[in-house]
């Protein structure tokens, strides 16, 4: 690793084009411009959303990508205008900001800031790029770009958090497991003494359950194909666990079983596979049921029963959760430096940066939840 004139010549994992998986190279990350910060990794992690841009969804459009969104860093330097963190400080990068002054933000109904957006472009707030391979610029993933050494983001897609925080928990609650907790905490507003489906037991759908117990629902019912899920689904509080692959009924009757036949009252759906989406919104009750969807897909359009929200039940979708990252998130990060929740339950495999492919087959593996990515 050498730095030449303010630039970093390091190691990232690029994706340089839909289908053709991801490559080590060693890319050049220039110095942060004005409201820019840039960060040496820690460590990161692997998100759904990290595999649909390596094989396409309709989110990610511009190539060569630097890959990567979840994750925590250090402070390496930082751009002349930032006063808020400073050379040294740990902080997660977060992929939508938050102002604190435009019409979302000050709202109660939306964390999507005007202000600083989810950036689909791959690049900076001046339509730059920070990194380049080969002479070529590089797309930084969400704002983030994180399977890297180092990576440039702008303070405002920034998040300090105390340094005593477990890194590779840090790197967890960046997006996945904290996407899931807020979906129940601020989309749904989930109830004590409510009942809760959630398909698909990853990060995201154990960051459901985690909320939901914690906001005092009594009923939680755990939809996954995979029965080692079962275990880590209890550990968060689960209370019921539901395979569809045992049987030959659908998994929204499954659920309707298990409740009395009238559905659940809140329904997550965090897998991003289509024909669940009707099977999430038909497990709620009629009339009052809400679904909030999370998943990230690879398909432009899913099928849908229209049916099933014409009988009252509401469909939401959901960015990160709802969660406003500079308020909300450092509430989960204290969280989770004390402990309430078992983010070691989530933590099962770890590789170097230089052995990426190798996580690809873990992932394959039925007892793999999350695996961090040592940098």
């Amino acid at each position: 690793m050498t730095n030449t004139s303010q630039i970093i010549t390091c190691k990232a994992v690029v994706c340089w084009k839909v289908g053709e998986g991801v490559k080590i190279e060693e890319i050049q990350v220039d110095p942060p411009k004005s409201t820019e910060v840039r960060l040496k990794m820690l460590c990161s992690s692997i998100c759904h959303t990290d595999i649909t841009s390596i094989q396409g969804t309709p989110l990610f459009k511009f190539y060569p990508l630097a890959l990567g969104h979840e994750g925590i860093g250090v402070v390496e330097s930082v751009g002349d205008e930032v006063k808020s963190v400073k050379e040294g400080d740990m902080v997660i990068p977060v992929f939508v900001g938050e102002c604190k002054e435009c019409e979302n933000c000050i709202s109660e109904k939306s964390n999507l800031c005007m202000t600083y957006p989810v950036r689909l472009t791959g690049l900076m707030l001046d339509n730059t790029s920070r990194m380049s391979c080969r002479g070529q610029r590089l797309y930084h993933t969400l704002s983030c770009a994180t399977w890297s050494e180092y990576t440039v983001i702008d303070v405002n897609y920034l998040v300090k958090v105390d340094p005593s925080i477990n890194p590779a928990h840090g790197s967890f609650i960046s997006c996945g497991f904290s996407s899931g907790y807020g979906a129940a905490w601020k989309e749904a507003r989930v109830e004590s003494g409510s009942s809760v489906a959630v398909f698909g037991l990853g990060a995201v759908g154990l960051g459901v359950i985690s909320a939901a117990k914690m906001l005092g629902a009594t009923k939680i019912i755990g939809i996954d194909k995979n029965d080692m899920k079962r275990e880590k689904g209890e550990a968060f509080g689960m209370s019921h666990f539901i395979n569809p692959s045992n049987s030959d009924k659908c998994s929204s009757a499954l659920v309707k079983e298990l409740s009395g036949g009238m559905g659940v009252d809140y329904s997550f759906e965090c897998t991003g596979v289509g024909p669940l989406l009707t099977e999430s919104l038909e497990a709620t009750k009629m009339g009052t049921g809400k679904a909030i969807t999370l998943g990230s897909g690879t398909e432009p359009y899913v099928p849908f029963d229209p049916f099933s929200i014409l009988f009252g039940r509401i469909l939401k979708g959901s960015i990160f959760g709802g969660l406003k990252s500079m308020s909300d998130l450092p509430i989960i990060a204290d969280k989770c430096i004390k402990q309430e929740f078992p983010l070691q339950e989530l933590f099962t495999h770890e590789v170097k940066l230089t052995d990426i492919e190798q996580a690809f087959e873990l992932l394959k593996q039925p007892n793999c939840v999350k695996i961090v990515i040592e940098i």
